[in-house]
């Protein structure tokens, strides 16, 4: 029987979903989550007590994360693949929340007895990406926490000062979108300074959380991983905030700050180059140069990013897959290589940008046979 319920739960439901997300069918999603977790649950009279709640809480945390959660990130890939529209994506990614709350209420009734103790669950400060930090919130309830969701967009100091009024036991940061990591530094040390241990999570952080480590935070690969440090004691001592340079002292050489600095100049000039270097930049419309404006805006941000965590493989990552994105809108990738350029010029006293733009540059650049075609 058992075996039968995780063949359904894997097969129909999940592409079931898929496809209601992506027509934006709300209330198709939200019955697809009822029965699911009708599948995975306890049988009707089969169990009661604390055993029909622990298996109601598995069952809550099951479908959170292996059914709402792969369709959600499905979602980002088909946006990057051009299958969807960013309408479509938002509009789905509401109907995703909509579900987590049904497993929310659904599962309420079984979160009864003793409690854990208080976590606070947030992104960093500038990330929208909720979603995901929702999910580790959840997730914890079901693991017997008391959470405090606080969710996008929450400046530092508002997380501090909830974090002293509440006395919670851990803070766990959640952001997806790099350029941020700045401020999740910030946030992390002055999360630490309160007294209260930090964790991060997010594809921000890195690959196998390189960058919340390098700034002195626990690394949580998924929710369920979260809950498990936070059964364990915490590693690193709190200590006071810190300034950013004690983490990470190549930023003594200021080529961080300097980028930050001139980052307009930065994008202007850019601009101008491409335009030189790409001469069908010139029949773009006002929306398209729009758009054109913002890449080059990201490549400098994320060119700053990664001279602030000292990783070239940041900024290459994010040139790739800017590529990717172009080549599914039939726009050629090698346009990038002008704004590369632009910036290759303008930072050539700055070792440290210079090698990042080098490797970055290397990747881009077809035969000159490939641009001509």
């Amino acid at each position: 029987m058992n075996a039968g319920k995780d063949a359904l739960f894997r097969a129909e439901p999940s592409e079931q979903l898929w496809q209601a997300l992506c027509e934006g069918d709300e209330t198709r999603a939200v019955a697809l989550v009822r029965r699911a977790l009708a599948a995975v649950g306890p049988e009707q009279g089969a169990a009661t007590g604390t055993a029909a709640r622990e298996r109601t809480r598995a069952a809550g945390e099951r479908v959170l994360l292996e059914l709402i959660a792969p369709a959600q990130q499905r979602l980002g890939l088909a946006w990057a693949a051009n299958e969807i529209t960013v309408a479509q994506e938002h509009a789905a990614t509401v109907i995703s929340e909509r579900c987590i709350g049904v497993v929310a209420d659904s599962t309420a009734p079984a979160l009864a007895g003793p409690v854990l103790g208080r976590v606070l669950v947030s992104c960093v400060g500038g990330e929208w990406h909720a979603l995901p930090a929702r999910l580790v919130s959840e997730v914890l309830r079901l693991r017997g926490w008391r959470v405090d969701h606080l969710g996008a967009q929450v400046p530092t100091e508002h997380v501090v000062a909830h974090v002293r009024r509440t006395r919670a036991q851990a803070v766990l940061l959640s952001s997806s979108i790099p350029t941020l990591l700045p401020g999740a530094h910030n946030a992390i040390s002055s999360c630490q300074g309160a007294g209260v241990r930090v964790l991060a999570g997010g594809a921000a952080f890195g690959p196998q959380g390189r960058y919340a480590r390098m700034m002195r935070a626990e690394w949580a690969e998924d929710a369920r991983g979260a809950a498990a440090l936070l059964g364990r004691s915490p590693t690193p001592p709190v200590e006071a905030a810190r300034p950013p340079d004690l983490d990470l002292p190549h930023l003594a050489d200021q080529e961080y700050t300097m980028v930050c600095r001139t980052r307009l100049q930065l994008v202007k000039q850019a601009l101008a180059d491409v335009e030189e270097g790409f001469p069908e930049m010139r029949r773009y419309s006002e929306y398209q140069r729009e758009r054109t404006v913002e890449d080059i805006d990201y490549v400098v941000d994320y060119l700053a990013t990664a001279l602030y965590v000292n990783d070239p493989d940041l900024f290459t990552r994010f040139i790739v897959w800017t590529a990717d994105v172009l080549v599914a809108r039939d726009v050629p990738p090698w346009c990038l290589l002008p704004a590369l350029d632009s910036l290759l010029n303008r930072l050539k006293d700055f070792p440290r940008a210079v090698g990042i733009l080098t490797a970055a540059r290397r990747l881009l650049d077809p035969p000159r046979s490939a641009r001509s075609t």
